[in-house]
Order: C-alpha cells, then structure tokens, then sequence
C-alpha cells in the first residue's frame, strides 16, 4: 500500500524540516530552486542513509519527495526525484510514467500532522497550476487545505456532477472551473495528467495552459471519491488552481 511507503521520517526533529525552508527561502526568486533542494539535498542523503534530510519523506522507488513548504502552515509538496519540468512535460504522458496523484493524497497525513487536526476528505486539495501560472520550473503537486468557501460551493455541486466534464454554474475565485467526479480505483487506475490530456487533444489545447485540482469528496453511493477541477489560461486568468487552497487552514478552525 503506498500509505503504508508513507513512513515518518526527516521531520521528526523540527530542525530538519527548518533546513529545507531556510533553503527554499534562500532560492525564493530562483525557478529551479525546487530541484536544487530535491536533487542536491533530499534524494543524496536518502541514498547514503544520512540521518538528516531536507525533505519531510523521500520515496526513492516511488520516484518522489515530499517538502514542506516555505508558504503556509501546513502545506507540502510532491515533487518528482527526476527533472519534470511541470504539466507540460511530455514525459508525464509515457506509459511507465509514474501516478504521483495517489501518493499526493495519502500525503495528507502530513498536513494533518502539522495541524494537528484530522481533516475531512473535502477539506484537503491537491493542486498543481499551468507553466504560466507557476513560479518553479519542477513538477509540484501543492498538498494543503481547501478553501473553506469553495469547500462549501462544491459540496453545493456535488449532486449535480457525475464522470463526465461539466462547467461549474459557479465562479471559484473569479474563475469557471470544469469538474468531473471519480472514485478512489479511478484515481489508482487513471493518471489525471494522462485523463485531461486525452480530454483536451480534440479541443486542441495545450498541456501548458492548464491547471488541475483534486479534491475529495463523498459519492451518491456513500463511497470516497474525487472531485477533479480543471481551468486554462484565458486573458488575465493564469490558470493557477492553487487560488483553491488556503495556506492559513483555516477550515482546520471547524474542528
């Protein structure tokens, strides 16, 4: 089980996490500063076995680390041990290319961890923007807290999405999203980045131009699964899904 490869390790002792902020906050105007810390830092002292690591956990057969971010009070980030440049990369879309979506959710522990405070599935986003809507050039998916406001808009929409796209009759920051519903074997089975490429071949949009979020979510059934909302770049919008996530947690307050 990839939740079971999920095993508490660098961050244990706050001192450790601290190295890897100081050094993001270092590299803060840097584009590759995500990778710097990642292959320089974290996946070295992973393969020696040295007892500190920049990254909170390094999943060498996995091919991911996880980081806590500079930004926030309990957000982290998966960030690919290859160079990916973002959801542009053609090498997402290979076929042995990895489904870093599953291990991004049971992640979340992290997050909960730092808050101290169990979240519900709809209270916890992923998000990854568009290469225009990003500040580093590597792959990261953001692990963080939804909104509390768009929390509660999607659990409005719930009832009225199913497995196919549809345009949300709400604005979310200004923005009109897309959004399907899948289940959890979905999300194991299909890559999102594979799934929306496919989606947006016969519209003949760009991979670059996207942006993607995963939220949770309870099915009609009583099953888990997923809300998936999707934006591009259009005019001012910069197609950053991260604009759905809340740095503060403050939906943690609910609890």
């Amino acid at each position: 089980m990839i939740l079971n490869r999920l095993k508490r390790t660098a961050c244990a002792a706050g001192a450790l996490c601290l190295t890897g902020l100081v050094a993001l906050a270092a590299h803060a105007a840097n584009p590759d500063a995500l990778w710097q810390i990642v292959s320089q830092k974290c996946v070295p002292a992973a393969e020696t076995g040295a007892g500190q690591n920049a990254c909170a956990y390094v999943d060498m057969r996995g091919g991911y680390a996880l980081l806590k971010d500079i930004n926030g009070v309990a957000q982290y980030l998966l960030i690919p041990t290859r160079r990916v440049s973002g959801i542009e990369s053609p090498a997402l879309l290979d076929a042995d290319a990895p489904n870093y979506w599953p291990d991004a959710w049971h992640a979340r522990s992290y997050v909960e961890q730092k808050l101290d405070v169990p979240l519900r599935r709809d209270e916890v986003g992923l998000a990854i923007n568009s290469a225009s809507g990003r500040t580093q050039n590597q792959l990261h998916i953001h692990i963080d807290c939804m909104r509390p406001d768009v929390a509660d808009a999607l659990a409005a929409q719930r009832g009225t999405l199913d497995a196919a796209w549809r345009t949300l009759p709400v604005a979310l920051e200004g923005h009109r999203y897309r959004a399907r519903v899948i289940d959890e074997a979905t999300l194991e089975r299909d890559d999102p980045f594979k799934a929306l490429a496919a989606d947006i071949a016969s519209r003949g949009e760009a991979m670059g131009d996207q942006t993607l979020l995963v939220t949770g979510t309870t099915l009609a059934d009583g099953q888990p699964g997923f809300i998936v909302l999707n934006d591009r770049v259009d005019g001012l919008d910069r197609a950053s899904s991260e604009e759905l996530l809340d740095h503060d947690c403050t939906i943690a307050r609910r609890h």
